[in-house]
């Protein structure tokens, strides 16, 4: 399964496997996860990895 890595609203950055699954709901161009670092509901993004 492919994980995705996320960052919550408040800057927290984690990765999920169900970041595109019906498991998340969706609020405008992110999605509403529990963040496992603040341990509440967020809006979630995707983040752009940079090659080095």
């Amino acid at each position: 399964m492919e994980r995705t890595v996320v960052r919550c609203a408040d800057g927290h950055v984690f990765s999920t496997a169900s970041f595109p699954m019906q498991k998340a709901e969706r609020l405008g161009p992110g999605r509403l996860m529990r963040c496992p670092r603040c341990a509440r509901l967020r809006s979630v993004v995707p983040v752009a990895l940079e090659k080095r």
